[in-house]
């Protein structure tokens, strides 16, 4: 497999090429399937025109670039991702749907040499808060888009707006004090503030920034045994809980079990989100 020519984020590149790609591969639909109801306001908000090149920065196992794929029919889409394994398992799903209008590359996008001026749009998924020099990454992605053409990003808010996450933390505290993921750090809220972020894309060279609130539910299983099936088993969730006796964690973990019952609703569990979904142009040429 080709390796990438370039890293320059190397730390998130040792996470997501290594044993948390391993985890999110294994269980890629569960994961795809958690932000369904994202997902689809995303396809609805983001308009991708059957002949558009697209650019799917941080693409994963390939979702979001099949989505985009399918849309763009008589376009193209490359999908670039940190992780061998994620971009191994895209490929496989992307030949067992027909897709001929995709490639996946494994890729730093802060650094790679992407064709100048070659996208019509520049995609990501929740795969854009990781660079460690975003400001570098996203002059390197608007290079790659033509005048006029667009980026449109889905990132999380900020942590103590999304449920999901504060509710997992609650509760297997367990009475210490846990640290949060910072905003502006590489890490699921490395875009989460509004006025940071702003600065940021019109820095880059972009205009008609725009971040529009998403309150989407986040589906977390079918019931409650489905989705302790899945929660249990997630990297976060197993992460928090060590360091605790035997019995204080058992006790945790049960806890958290239990506050699942309280989303249990006919569509599924379902707990609350906050993300953004972020817009911008690059300016077309002037005819001055």
């Amino acid at each position: 497999m080709t390796q990438m020519t370039a890293i320059a984020n190397t730390e998130m590149a040792a996470v997501w090429d290594g044993e948390e790609g391993d985890g999110w591969t294994e269980n890629a639909d569960r994961y795809d399937a958690t932000d369904r109801y994202i997902g689809a306001r995303f396809e609805r908000e983001v308009p991708i025109e059957p002949t558009d090149s697209v650019l799917d920065v941080g693409c994963g196992t390939g979702k979001s670039s099949r989505d985009a794929a399918r849309r763009a029919h008589h376009g193209s889409v490359l999908g670039v991702d940190l992780s061998s394994r994620m971009l191994a398992d895209a490929r496989r799903r992307s030949e067992l749907e027909g897709l001929t209008n995709l490639q996946f590359l494994q890729a730093d996008a802060q650094v790679h040499p992407f064709e100048p001026a070659a996208h019509d749009l520049a995609v990501s998924v929740f795969g854009a808060m990781f660079f460690n020099d975003p400001a570098a990454a996203f002059a390197n992605i608007v290079r790659s888009l033509r005048p006029g053409g667009r980026l449109a990003m889905l990132s999380w808010r900020e942590f103590e707006h999304n449920e999901w996450l504060t509710t997992i933390f609650e509760t297997l505290a367990a009475g210490r004090e846990l640290p949060t993921p910072p905003p502006g750090s590489p890490g699921p809220f490395g875009l989460a503030d509004q006025d940071a972020v702003a600065n940021l894309l019109v820095r880059a060279g972009l205009t008609d920034v725009e971040l529009l609130r998403l309150d989407e539910p986040i589906w977390i299983g079918s019931d409650v045994d489905d989705a302790w099936a899945f929660l249990s088993a997630m990297g976060l969730v197993r992460g928090l809980a060590e360091g605790l006796d035997k019995d204080t964690k058992q006790g945790a973990l049960d806890s958290l079990r239990d506050r699942l019952a309280a989303y249990e609703t006919p569509d599924g569990v379902l707990m609350g989100s906050a993300a953004w979904l972020i817009t911008a142009q690059r300016p077309p040429v002037s005819r001055n």
